[in-house]
């Protein structure tokens, strides 16, 4: 019984990642607004609270301790909603950090976290998209950059047996009705 309720939990946990820049924030508020439980990125989260304390956890500065703090947080998201009874969108997760980890460490972080902690089996991505791209206080990367880290998340899911929709580049509302779509099987 424990197995099926663990499954069951983990279809209910959504991730939405992609390309920086390509309107993720954006969707997830859309996504929010239309009742659903999201969880912010954590690596805002964590670039947050080393700029109001003064640390050097920040991926300008130092980007292996940034991500393993990305991954510890992604952790706690992931833990606190495994319990839920619907579904529950993350803006990223430590698939995201783990990939980013093990290409500058060349360490299998990958493997030990992307296969014991798992999110519903649909990944969505949002695909480059230059038109919107912009950095800011937060995201300090070329849209070069973020086209690379792009190009380790369509490989990393699908290592890790995720099935990856590539979100259209069209507006919020109709962005969300997509997701919801291939989530209740209206999309397929």
């Amino acid at each position: 019984m424990h197995i099926q309720q663990a499954q069951e939990n983990m279809n209910r946990l959504i991730i939405i990642s992609g390309c920086s820049g390509g309107g993720k924030s954006t969707l997830l508020a859309e996504l929010k607004r239309r009742g659903y439980t999201v969880v912010e990125e954590p690596g805002r989260r964590v670039v947050s609270e080393e700029l109001k304390r003064g640390g050097q956890a920040l991926p300008w500065i130092d980007m292996a301790a940034f991500l393993r703090h990305v991954i510890q947080l992604a952790i706690t998201d992931w833990t606190r909603a495994g319990t839920a009874n619907e579904w529950i969108f993350f803006d990223r997760g430590v698939v995201d950090a783990a990939a980013n980890l093990e290409h500058i460490t060349g360490k299998p972080y990958l493997k030990r976290y992307g296969i014991s902690l798992r999110y519903h089996h649909k990944v969505f991505l949002t695909p480059p998209w230059a038109e919107i791209y912009a950095e800011d206080p937060e995201r300090r990367h070329s849209f070069d950059a973020a086209l690379a880290e792009y190009g380790l998340l369509v490989t990393a899911y699908p290592a890790l047996d995720y099935d990856i929709l590539a979100i259209p580049k069209t507006n919020v509302a109709d962005r969300a009705t997509f997701v919801l779509d291939a989530l209740s099987g209206n999309g397929e």
